[in-house]
């Protein structure tokens, strides 16, 4: 197959105006066959969203093999072309049963569907004063062992772990687990000195900047600060124009730069449906405008928006550029999981994985491991 008259996201920096070769699931640096016109458009590597809970009325820690199947093929449609099914703070049972679905999805690969390429367990080793729309019930102190039997479960792919670090026990299993997974600080009270600590210690995330933690102050910058400090750090943002207002997504850019910033989605079960109510984790949900509330508390619980929907909001109406967008939103997701070789760009080798952009940035096609999914379909949820 051939892509041609596009211009092509290039990781080193700008467009340019290439050809795209693909030679069965894999871009290559030459091949024939197929002929796809991509003239006006902008071609991007598939996104990667490595922190979102559910879409189309359904929770990755509840669903079955055929609900995550059709989770995956939502994304999917929607130019997210890989991703880590993401967890709640809940029993070990229910986080077990939940890695051993994603493990056996993962293998099962969806011809129409994402690939899982990891899983990020969010929560239970969490602060009880931070925890957002987790569940206070299930909230674990630090243990390595249950990480370890759960990573066992799942095979291997737990890629992201949070971890409150001021908890009892938190610095010294971030230490111990440091060289087998990403811890990243989360639902957390930590001070400056506590999340530095346990930056210097082998974190190496911070989850939904600014939400789930103290606010950044000029006499106690609290975890923001202490990610800025740490060079190896990179943070999550949750573009969706809800979490975040544009002149903090601005100013995070400057901050931090467009090589430690992840866009993620975070969004909950109602991405993709209309306004209702929904659950997370148990919890009752309210969407109104876009804007996801727990029923009881008024916490906000997780985005209604998927990760193209938040690097749209990103461009158009925080004016953040498209590169930029699109490095944060794919080339960084590879880079921090451990997965630059084989996705996260157009380059030859890599999983051809594309999404065609019109000037409006809907989308006029997505090719999925070499094949061609949705041409002419635009998605705008």
């Amino acid at each position: 197959m051939i892509v041609k008259g596009a211009r092509v996201f290039s990781e080193s920096g700008g467009f340019e105006e290439r050809n795209i070769f693909i030679d069965g699931e894999f871009i290559s640096g030459d091949a024939g066959g197929d002929v796809v016109d991509a003239s006006g458009c902008t071609a991007i590597p598939g996104l990667i969203d490595l922190h979102l809970h559910g879409c189309v009325g359904r929770e990755f820690t509840s669903a079955d093999e055929n609900g995550v199947r059709a989770m995956m093929e939502y994304e999917a449609s929607n130019g997210v072309t890989a991703l880590c099914p993401t967890t709640l703070t809940l029993a070990e049972e229910t986080l077990a049963a939940a890695c051993g679905v994603f493990s056996r999805s993962a293998a099962n690969s969806i011809s129409k569907g994402s690939s899982i390429v990891g899983i990020y367990l969010e929560g239970p080793f969490i602060s009880a004063q931070k925890l957002g729309a987790q569940n206070p019930d299930y909230v674990r102190l630090p243990n390595a062992a249950l990480y370890r039997r759960l990573q066992e479960t799942a095979g291997g792919l737990i890629k992201v772990l949070t971890i409150a670090p001021e908890i009892e026990g938190a610095l010294d299993v971030i230490a111990e687990l440091k060289d087998e997974v990403v811890i990243s600080l989360a639902h957390t009270t930590a001070d400056y000195e506590t999340a530095s600590e346990a930056y210097y210690r082998g974190a190496r995330q911070a989850t939904h900047l600014y939400n789930a933690m103290p606010a950044f102050h000029h006499r106690a910058p609290g975890v923001i600060g202490a990610a800025f400090d740490a060079p190896h750090c990179r943070v999550e943002l949750i573009c969706d124009g809800i979490h975040i207002h544009p002149s903090a997504v601005r100013a995070t850019f400057a901050m931090f730069g467009d090589d430690r910033v992840l866009m993620i989605s975070d969004s909950m079960m109602a991405t993709g449906l209309e306004d209702g109510d929904y659950e997370m984790g148990g919890l009752a949900v309210t969407v109104r405008d876009r804007m996801a509330t727990l029923t009881h508390g008024g916490a906000i619980a997780g985005s209604a928006t998927n990760l193209m929907g938040c690097l749209r909001t990103a461009v158009r109406d925080m004016g953040i550029p498209l590169h930029t967008a699109v490095k944060c939103a794919s080339v960084n997701p590879a880079r921090a999981i451990g997965l630059f070789g084989e996705r996260g760009s157009l380059d030859p080798g890599k999983y051809a994985d594309v999404v065609l952009l019109d000037n409006e940035l809907a989308i006029r096609g997505v090719i999925l491991r070499g094949h061609r999914l949705n041409d002419t379909q635009t998605q705008t949820s």
